[in-house]
C-alpha cells in the first residue's frame, strides 16, 4: 500500500490527505473500529462534540498503540457553544472527552448565521490556537460568504473548511475560493451515501454504473474510485468504516490514477443535491 502523502495547510502545519470519519461509531464496538483504524494506517481521526463519541474516539487512540504525536485529532464546535466564552468551554469538553492535552485541528461545526455568533467563536478559537491548545484551526460547512467575513473581521484564514463533497455535490465554485485563499478542502459524506448501499446513494443507476465501469477496468473497488477523485480534485476525504478491511482498502487509494476521461465522466454525475438538505445558511444545531 502506497502511504497517504500530507497536505501543508496555511498555519504550516501537515494533514493526512486520507481521514477516518467517526460519526456513529460509538461503545466497545466504536473503540475497537477506532483503534484499528488507527492501526492499519489512519493517521487522521474526525470526530465532534455532536456525534458524542469523543470518549470513545480517544480510547481507541490510546488502545491502538500508536504514539500520540503520529496522529491528527480533529473535534468541532458544537451549535449551543456558540459564542466567545462559550466556546472556550465547549472546547475543554472536547478536550477532556478525548483525553488529549491539545486538539490538532479544532473546527466550527455550522456557521449558523441566523445565531450570528460564529465570529465571537472564531476569535476564541484564535486564542485557543495562540494558547497552543490547538494547532490547526478551520471551520466546517461554511460559504464564500461567511468564510470572507472571518477574514475580513479577524484577519486570520481558516485552514481547513470541511463540506459535504461527493461527485453528486462537487462544489467547484467554493473549492475554488478555498484555492484562492489558501483554505484546504475536506469532504464528508465523501462516498455520497444515505441509505442507500454503496457509493452514490444520491447517484442515478447509470451514475454508479460509471464508477463501477472504471473500477472495474482499474481492479479497485467503486469506493477507491470515488476516494481517488476525491485526492485528484485536492480534497482530503473522510470515509467512515468500522470493518478493518473496508478501511484498509478505503486508504489504499494512492497507487494509482484517474485519466482525464475517467475525472469527466464522474464530473458527469454532478446533480447539485445535498445529502441532508443541509442548506449551510438556514441549518440549525444545537
Amino acid at each position: 500500500m502506497v502511504p497517504a502523502p500530507v497536505r501543508l495547510l496555511n498555519d504550516g502545519n501537515e494533514l493526512p490527505s486520507i481521514g477516518l470519519g467517526t460519526f456513529g461509531l460509538r461503545g466497545t464496538a466504536g473503540v475497537q473500529s477506532i483503534a484499528s483504524a488507527v492501526q492499519v494506517g489512519y493517521r487522521l481521526v474526525d470526530t465532534a462534540l455532536r456525534y458524542q463519541n469523543e470518549a470513545d474516539v480517544g480510547a481507541g487512540i490510546r488502545e491502538s498503540g500508536i504514539a500520540r504525536e503520529l496522529l491528527t485529532v480533529t473535534t468541532k464546535l458544537r451549535g449551543r457553544d456558540h459564542g466567545y466564552e462559550q466556546t472556550l468551554r465547549g472546547f475543554e469538553r472536547s478536550r477532556a472527552n478525548l483525553g488529549l492535552d491539545h486538539v490538532d485541528l479544532y473546527l466550527i461545526h455550522w456557521p449558523l448565521p441566523r445565531v450570528d455568533k460564529y465570529v465571537d467563536s472564531w476569535r476564541a478559537m484564535i486564542r485557543l490556537r495562540e494558547e497552543g491548545l490547538v494547532r490547526s484551526i478551520g471551520v466546517s460547512n461554511f460559504t464564500p460568504t461567511h468564510l470572507a467575513r472571518l477574514i475580513d473581521e479577524t484577519g486570520v484564514t481558516p485552514a481547513v473548511n470541511q463540506i459535504e463533497l461527493h461527485p453528486s455535490l462537487p462544489q467547484a465554485a467554493l473549492r475554488e475560493f478555498h484555492a484562492a485563499h489558501g483554505i484546504v478542502t475536506s469532504g464528508w459524506s465523501p462516498l455520497g451515501r444515505t441509505r442507500a448501499r454503496g457509493p452514490g446513494g444520491m447517484l442515478r443507476a447509470q451514475g454508479r454504473s460509471i464508477i463501477q465501469e472504471i473500477a472495474a477496468t482499474r481492479d479497485v473497488t467503486p469506493t477507491q474510485v470515488v476516494l481517488r477523485w476525491h485526492v485528484q480534485q485536492g480534497s482530503v476525504p473522510i470515509p467512515k468504516s468500522g470493518n478493518p478491511l473496508r478501511q484498509r482498502t478505503n486508504l489504499d487509494v494512492f497507487g494509482f490514477l484517474l485519466n482525464n476521461a475517467e475525472i469527466k465522466a464522474i464530473a458527469g454525475l454532478e446533480t447539485g443535491r445535498r445529502l441532508w438538505w443541509s442548506d449551510p445558511d438556514r441549518h440549525h444545531e444545537y
